[in-house]
């Protein structure tokens, strides 16, 4: 799935370990939706879309 995650945490001008935090994740696993290689739980969907004040369809994109 597709997601502008990386874009979003630029614009706050956080690390990936400034995200990883305030979602209580690994930077690991912020690294790993950024590039598609994991697709995040709906919980952590959620709590992503809640700290950057957008609903989940606002960051993840369906493809195709």
């Amino acid at each position: 799935m597709k997601n502008r995650l990386k874009i979003l945490r630029a614009e706050r001008d956080w690390s990936q370990q400034d995200l990883a935090e305030r979602l209580e994740v690994s930077r690991q696993s912020v690294n790993a939706i950024e590039t598609g290689k994991y697709d995040p739980s709906l919980p952590l969907a959620f709590r992503i879309a809640d700290l950057f004040g957008l609903p989940i369809e606002a960051i993840f994109l369906k493809e195709g």
